[in-house]
């Protein structure tokens, strides 16, 4: 089996976070297709009918909010053992949806976007809620006492405010805020995973390819942050490809030169450092 390019899976990602209501499913699942290059259309399609035939096991509308987050805890994290567990957070598969459904392991976010998947594609009034250091899912009105959290990284447990709470206190020192039970858009959860590929990578200097991987696609991402376009400079210079990372870091410059002249100019000399090298 091989996947199909690199490039390819980047034009498709694009193109859907482009679109006007983008498919979250299809965004994480492409996301793999850069770490795992066996990941093929195929891959993609058995994927997607996995979630499918998860989904046609759920209670036909069981009830509401509650009984909804009652019935995806005894299929996903009862019945078939979707959770997580500490280790979790050193295995790159933990970011990648196509394995975490293979594994039934996987990151608090990881393991929200199948609750999420599962339960949209059932009817469900499902959405993911990206709290602080630790994602979970609602369910219900997101502006009411009717809203239920469930933390899928415990196997769906069902969450009090005061769990939320104490979730959000300790991974920030903060008091859980009601803007923070907001739905999150598709978007939004993507860069997120990205963003914890992108963190995984930086702590292991020889996958710089997968950190690469990961800002390409966070380039891609309407609305995303100009500071991604020096970190691909710094890394593909850092790769060897001095000319192109010479570019990027020109291209940061001449973005950031209208609020700070003395950034532009200190990255504009990380540029001509990078093309001496090739002397």
């Amino acid at each position: 089996m091989s996947g199909f390019g690199a490039r390819e899976a980047r034009e498709r990602f694009a193109e859907e976070a482009r679109a006007e209501r983008p498919d979250l499913a299809l965004l994480c699942l492409l996301i793999g297709a850069g770490p795992d290059p066996e990941l093929d259309e195929a891959a993609l399609d058995a994927a997607q009918i996995e979630l499918d035939g998860l989904a046609g096991q759920l209670p036909y509308r069981p009830g509401g909010p509650r009984a909804w987050a009652r019935a995806l805890r005894e299929l996903l994290g009862e019945r078939y053992g979707f959770r997580g567990a500490a280790a979790d957070y050193e295995r790159l598969e933990s970011s990648l949806l196509h394995r975490v459904l293979v594994r039934r392991r996987g990151l608090p976010i990881l393991l929200s976007v199948v609750w999420v998947e599962v339960a949209r594609r059932a009817g469900a009034p499902v959405y993911g809620v990206a709290l602080p250091g630790h994602f979970v899912v609602g369910l219900g009105p997101p502006d009411g006492d009717e809203q239920v959290l469930v933390d899928p990284f415990d196997g769906g447990r069902i969450l009090s405010r005061d769990d939320a709470d104490s979730l959000v206190s300790g991974a920030t020192g903060s008091r859980l805020e009601p803007s923070m039970l907001e739905p999150a858009e598709p978007l939004e959860v993507v860069t997120r995973i990205l963003n914890n590929i992108r963190s995984w990578a930086a702590a292991r200097p020889e996958r710089s390819d997968v950190a690469l991987w990961a800002v390409e696609l966070g380039l891609a991402v309407p609305s995303h942050p100009a500071l991604l376009r020096y970190e691909k400079g710094q890394l593909l210079v850092r790769r060897g490809d001095f000319l192109g990372g010479a570019a990027e870091l020109e291209e940061y410059a001449g973005l950031v030169e209208v609020v700070d002249e003395g950034a532009a100019e200190r990255v504009r000399k990380e540029a001509f450092a990078a093309r001496a090298l090739l002397n």
